[in-house]
């Protein structure tokens, strides 16, 4: 795939059969295999012959020849498809590496991901060659194109041109088009954004959606245009409404969404008991989460709520690989498929002692395996920020009388700002900060107050964003811009301080916006920021999404973004950026 026109060369397909013919051997043999057949939704025993990546032969009759064979007796074992996640986000602070080396240990051996941070901060030719990287990994990773940037871009159609978004959606590895937070663009007329969508389905392949709270004559409407799937329901009138009109669903459970046990209870009281429409995912969910697990955390949710052991299991493979067409290759374990298997102790513990991934081990009897190298970002131009410009005194200067405050992690309204901004400190006695938005190449800046994020954050810098422009939050002026001086000297990060001192970073040297390091690592780092925002009056529960979606104009109410202070609802702006 990605180097090559098929999945397998002519002379790959004849050496696998003649592994069947009994002139070769293959690779790996799985003897007394209990395993889930996923069309016949039964739990079969077999002997399962593997020939490097693929699946080459299940049933009862064992090769001939094991000569160069690693046998492996299953008996005690339960086999299941390897998991596939349908909607990762693979740059909330870690990278597509990262994420997809510590999926396979939970068992998932496919992801679908967002190509957002590609398309904004890299060339195509570079993406591309990224890519081809990324296709070295054990872990199948396919992409979606993105076909707006859910944000106002200072040139958003220069940097979703025609070309560009045409060139992603037939790229081989891109599986959809989407996710469509735009779609209120779509209704008002843009034809440009139809024709992709148009594009997509003549390609073959699926559209996204991103419908919260959408009535059901948008979702008529929405299916109309060519979406096929939606991962916003957050009711069980939510699945239902989707289901009515023929969408796919996926089952959301995330940092910022842990809806899963509350919807499946919710489709049980309204008699949804068919599960084949339906897939899991985590939405890309901040690293902590993932303690959990991915899709083995969501089976354990299904089988504790009372969802056949087999419909569990489908919703994290077979089901969706279904919906992409791509069953061929994945989300079963029979003759052709890719050799994804994941060998559990038991039907009703989903998360694997062992993973093979294209026919590697990944994970065996407990251990992690590496077989994939580390990646050299910076020939992908994935290296540190070098800013070449300073912060100056005189940019944080706040005289805006309009300011957002948060409802929760990710929605934020106006309200007007009533307390004296002509100081270098605000008092500690109530919920407001000084808030900038500054362009990462330091040619502009937008100044207000955000209210409900902390009540004594003195200083707070990231340049983990939306859009990878620069947050800066906080109380003290002065150590507002340590904490951006700390963030320009480590290459990009997440920087707090307090008093003079910097009491917490997180390095991240892809961009500024991604980290080198393994997620494991980066769990505990983000663990302990949110325990110092907590204790500093942060009453939310992911401030990576916070910071995420200061700028999103996906969500409502008021955002800021690139063209200044930006009001979701009447799409206008209300208070432009300033240039400096």
């Amino acid at each position: 795939m990605l180097n090559q026109k098929y999945r397998w060369k002519n002379k790959q397909i004849r050496e696998q059969v003649a592994v069947m013919n009994g002139k070769k051997s293959p690779t790996i043999l799985l003897k007394n295999a209990r395993f889930l057949h996923s069309v016949l939704k039964k739990w079969l025993i077999a002997n399962i012959w593997i020939y490097n990546d693929r699946i080459i032969y299940v049933g009862e009759e064992l090769p001939e020849s094991t000569k160069n064979c690693e046998v492996v007796d299953c008996t005690g074992l339960t086999l299941v498809p390897g998991y596939i996640e349908p909607h990762v986000h693979p740059f909330q602070l870690y990278n597509p590496q990262s994420f997809s080396r510590y999926a396979a240990q939970t068992g998932t051996t496919t992801i679908i991901n967002d190509n957002l941070v590609m398309f904004l901060h890299l060339n195509k030719k570079k993406a591309f060659s990224l890519l081809r990287k990324f296709n070295e990994s054990p872990v199948t990773m396919y992409w979606w194109s993105r076909y707006d940037s859910q944000t106002e871009l200072e040139s958003e159609e220069t940097v979703f041109s025609n070309g560009d978004v045409k060139s992603w959606l037939e790229h081989d590895a891109v599986v959809q088009g989407g996710e469509l937070t735009a779609w209120p663009r779509l209704l008002a007329g843009d034809d440009l954004l139809l024709h992709w969508i148009q594009e997509t389905k003549r390609l073959g392949k699926k559209v996204e959606g991103h419908f919260p709270g959408a009535s059901e004559k948008t979702l008529a409407k929405m299916m109309l245009f060519g979406v096929d799937c939606d991962h916003e329901s957050m009711t069980g009138n939510d699945v239902y409404n989707r289901l009515m009109h023929g969408y796919t669903v996926s089952l959301r459970h995330s940092s910022i969404r842990p809806d899963l046990p509350n919807l499946l209870n919710e489709m049980k009281d309204l008699g949804l008991n068919q599960y084949e429409s339906m897939v899991f995912t985590t939405d890309g969910s901040t690293p902590a989460f993932y303690k959990q697990g991915i899709a083995d955390m969501m089976i354990r949710i299904a089988i504790e709520s009372g969802v056949p052991l087999i419909d569990a299991y489908h919703m994290a493979s077979y089901n969706i690989a279904r919906h992409y067409n791509i069953s061929h290759h994945h989300g079963m374990i029979a003759t052709g498929r890719v050799a994804n298997i994941n060998f559990l102790s038991s039907e009703n513990e989903p998360t694997p002692i062992s993973v093979l991934a294209k026919g590697q081990w990944v994970k065996k009897d407990g251990v992690e395996k590496i077989a994939d190298e580390d990646i050299n970002w910076s020939e992908y131009g994935l290296e540190p920020l070098k800013l070449e410009w300073d912060l100056n005194k005189s940019d944080l200067q706040f005289s805006m009388p309009f300011g957002i405050e948060m409802v929760n992690d990710v929605i934020t309204k106006p309200y007007s700002i009533s307390i004296d901004l002509a100081t270098d400190e605000l008092p500690q006695n109530h919920d407001e900060c000084f808030f900038m938005l500054l362009d990462r190449h330091g040619k502009w800046r937008i100044n207000t107050i955000v209210k409900g994020f902390a009540k004594s954050v003195s200083g707070f810098a990231s340049s983990f964003s939306s859009t990878g422009d620069f947050i800066l939050i906080g109380k003290n002026k002065k150590d507002m811009m340590l904490a951006f001086e700390r963030m320009k000297e480590i290459g990009g990060g997440i920087v707090l301080t307090e008093s003079g001192e910097i009491i917490h970073e997180m390095q991240l040297s892809l961009l500024g916006l991604m980290s080198n390091k393994k997620l494991e690592d980066l769990i505990q780092e983000e663990e302990r920021l949110k325990e110092l925002l907590v204790e500093r009056g942060y009453p939310f529960g992911d401030p990576i999404y916070s910071l995420l979606f200061f700028s999103s104009t996906h969500l409502p109410y008021i955002r800021v973004t690139q063209k200044g202070m930006y009001d979701v609802m009447n799409k206008t702006v209300l208070f432009p950026t300033l240039m400096r």
